[in-house]
């Protein structure tokens, strides 16, 4: 089974990623709820990096690679754009975004719910993020 994918940093291989990771994932038996969950979660990760970290410069790539070990999957994405700074972020009141019908800035927050355990580390070569999602 194919575990890792390369794109370049483009908001059309989105999809590709999405793809990817459902394809990934059909191979344990999980509800569609937790796989709707795990492929927004990466999705959502992928395209701020593509967004954000990279300025969707088609020059620049992001890779994601997928392990499981002992009923835990392991979403592992780099990139050598601009990294995230998780010191500065504040998570932003969902509720409150809702009820002002304002669009964007919940992403992060999303991914830390659906997700067992984000990390960002950064490096001078690149920048990762690792996602944790317990299946068994």
């Amino acid at each position: 089974m194919n575990n890792k994918i390369t794109v370049s940093c483009t908001k059309k291989n989105l999809k590709q990623i999405r793809d990817f990771v459902t394809v990934y994932l059909a191979g344990y038996k999980l509800s569609d709820i937790l796989m709707n969950q795990i492929v927004l979660a990466v999705d959502e990760i992928c395209a701020n990096l593509i967004i954000h970290a990279n300025q969707e410069d088609p020059s620049k790539f992001i890779s994601l690679g997928i392990t499981e070990k002992s009923g835990m999957l392991k979403f592992e994405i780099t990139d050598n754009g601009v990294a995230f700074r998780r010191s500065e972020y504040r998570e932003p009141n969902i509720e409150e975004h809702i009820r002002i019908g304002k669009k964007g800035g919940v992403g992060i927050a999303l991914v830390n719910r659906i997700m067992d355990r984000v990390e960002f580390e950064s490096d001078e070569r690149q920048n990762t993020c690792l996602l944790y999602k317990k299946i068994k």
